[in-house]
């Protein structure tokens, strides 16, 4: 089935259920409202830079994916009649499409809750689906909460060369 239409529940530990699904072009306005929700330190540690008011390019940037070289999953839980986004985990392939640099962020209220490891699981089964050879992602070494995540992921950890403050986490999918 295309990624588009399927859909994985998940129990949040310390209770609630979530609906993990892709994000779609439809989905503007509620990745605009997640951005903005985040605090500033979310934020910067997702972007490594303040994002208060994220541009139109950058929203079309974040919903307009192929579903291929673009992938990006997002946790829902239903706000009325619309959807709230609690988490998104994404990545993008390099032009020979062998590599995906991937990213996670979770909204503030809902870390801690086991959302961001089934974002990254579901997100890794895809790129390993898709016969990508590995999944990189760029964080602040001091981000000690992506840092227990990812090596339980089994990332492995090694410093940026261009940026003490940065670390490079890869996870070799070949295996």
């Amino acid at each position: 089935a295309p990624l588009t239409h399927q859909r994985w529940g998940h129990n949040l530990s310390g209770g609630g259920h979530v609906l993990i699904r892709a994000i779609t072009k439809h989905d503007t306005s509620a990745e605009r409202a997640f951005i903005e929700g985040l605090s500033a330190n979310a934020q910067r540690m997702r972007f490594m830079a303040q994002v208060k008011h994220p541009s139109e390019k950058l929203i079309a940037q974040l919903t307009e994916l192929d579903g291929v070289n673009q992938v990006a999953l997002v946790a829902v839980m239903k706000a009325g009649a619309a959807e709230k986004f609690l988490g998104v985990s994404r990545y993008s392939l390099d032009p020979v499409k062998a590599h995906g640099e991937c990213a996670l962020v979770v909204s503030d209220d809902w870390q801690h809750k086991r959302l961001g490891a089934a974002l990254m699981r579901h997100l890794i089964d895809i790129a390993r689906a898709e016969k990508i050879v590995a999944l990189e992602s760029i964080a602040f070494a001091e981000n000690t909460y992506m840092r227990k995540l990812m090596h339980e992921l089994g990332f492995h950890l090694r410093s940026d060369p261009d940026d003490a403050s940065q670390v490079i986490y890869r996870l070799d999918l070949s295996s």
